[in-house]
């Protein structure tokens, strides 16, 4: 077996809680930047600027959603082959996955940016806050080939075990954000633009840690052949696409429930904005449990360790009951700090309290979801992934909220979208476990039939 796969030896709960801490440390550091980088150009005292760049995060989503997709590509497949102790299948997949990923997403780049205003137009901006969205993205979409590799690197180091370097990526990229913001934005005056160079910049900043970790530490980087290449694009695209249609899912939810709110006045939608803005830097360590079980899946599966594969789902769900009872617990305690640093009132105020006291748990039994889409995204089967997470921002989301908000008003909206949640996280879960066991059946039959060949040859 490979000296790399790592994740095929030791404890399966520490693998899943370095995973998931390494990640959800660069996860909250990126949520953290963001609202600082609002609050800084809240400070230049203009709505406009605001609101463009609300309009340009829409965008700006769906391109690191593309990214996203592909990096989970790159982690089930390297890691799979890591798992096969095959390193040269390895660097190859790596490889080609990098380049595909660059080629896409500079494509992706080429097509929007003429059509930027237009695309800004029809979601809403107009006048001043429409030129200053689009002078914002023209400089910003710049980077997405730079995220593209960043996040193909975190995750082929992902794959490889090497959980820290993964995060020292997204974390150098939040620390060069946040100190340039300033400077752009106030000592050179630059504004909403200074604010966009500094985010370019710390994107770039990803591929450098990314290029040492990939290329210098782990030598994952091999010739790209583009013979090669195209034969690979069928296994990629076969978990990249679904993982895109998956990552699309959330902004949908997130709409309906917004939408909704807005029916019981600006109290409600104002209620919803803060819990939305908490959420991340909250359970941030379960949002990166997909990420953290996914190689841990797919190394065991390609080593056929499929006692181990079970292990780590047990691990996974205990690490997110005892990450959920802490931070609940915490979040409950803390409801009333919230409620006055926000400074809420009124229905405002009740939601962030009824959030804290009844809702939050709800999000165990999401991460549940998020450990059953790790088990499809990586495991060879990413559509399940898509009409999980489409189920519950549809079926999950809109006939529950309707109906709870009919008799709980605003706070219905939120008890709806958790009973989504609940009912969508057992059902996700229960699919992947009955998965892994037919997998596990089918290499066991396989086995079973080679023993049996060899035995009647003479």
């Amino acid at each position: 077996m490979s000296r790399q796969a790592t994740l095929t030896r030791g404890s399966t709960f520490k693998h899943v809680t370095v995973m998931s801490f390494t990640g959800a440390l660069g996860l909250m550091a990126m949520f953290l930047v963001d609202l600082v980088d609002m609050l800084f150009l809240s400070m230049l005292g203009e709505k406009e600027i605001v609101a463009a760049v609300g309009f340009a995060s829409t965008v700006i989503f769906f391109t690191v959603s593309l990214s996203i997709a592909v990096s989970i590509s790159a982690t089930a497949l390297v890691a799979r082959a890591v798992g096969q102790g095959d390193i040269e299948l390895a660097r190859r997949r790596a490889t080609h996955v990098l380049g595909v990923g660059v080629i896409f997403s500079s494509v992706v780049v080429w097509l929007l940016w003429p059509r930027i205003p237009a695309i800004l137009h029809f979601l809403g901006a107009d006048m001043r806050t429409l030129d200053l969205a689009t002078g914002y993205l023209h400089i910003l979409l710049l980077g997405m080939p730079a995220v593209m590799i960043g996040m193909i690197g975190s995750g082929i180091m992902r794959a490889l075990g090497d959980a820290k370097r993964a995060m020292y990526a997204t974390l150098l990229c939040s620390v060069v954000n946040a100190v340039l913001d300033p400077i752009l934005i106030f000592v050179f005056g630059l504004g909403i633009h200074g604010a966009a160079i500094a985010s370019l910049c710390a994107r770039l900043s990803m591929v450098v840690v990314t290029y040492y970790g990939v290329v210098k530490v782990h030598r994952m980087i091999g010739e790209f052949d583009l013979m090669e290449c195209l034969q690979d694009l069928k296994p990629i695209a076969k978990i990249a696409v679904p993982a895109m249609l998956t990552n699309m899912s959330s902004p949908l939810a997130n709409a309906i429930v917004m939408e909704h709110a807005a029916s019981f006045g600006d109290d409600a939608v104002a209620g919803v904005a803060i819990i939305g803005r908490v959420i991340p830097v909250v359970f941030g360590g379960l949002f990166a449990l997909s990420g953290a079980v996914g190689p841990i899946l797919a190394q065991n599966y390609g080593a056929k360790q499929f006692q181990r594969m079970h292990h780590a789902m047990t691990s996974a769900v205990v690490y997110a009951l005892g990450y959920c009872l802490v931070l609940c617990s915490a979040l409950y305690l803390s409801q009333g700090f919230l409620v006055s640093i926000f400074n809420a009132s009124n229905e405002t105020a009740d939601l962030i309290r009824f959030f804290a006291t009844y809702v939050s748990f709800s999000f165990f039994f999401q991460s549940l979801l998020f450990i059953g889409i790790a088990v499809f995204n990586n495991l060879g089967k990413p559509l399940n992934s898509t009409l999980l997470n489409f189920g519950r921002a549809t079926l999950g989301t809109w006939p529950l909220i309707t109906f709870f908000g009919l008799f709980m008003g605003a706070e219905g909206v939120l008890f709806g979208q958790a009973m989504g949640s609940v009912i969508f996280g057992c059902i996700g879960f229960v699919m992947a476990r009955r998965y892994i066991n037919e997998l596990e059946y089918r290499t066991e039959m396989t086995l079973a039939e080679s023993v049996h060949s060899d035995e009647m040859l003479p």
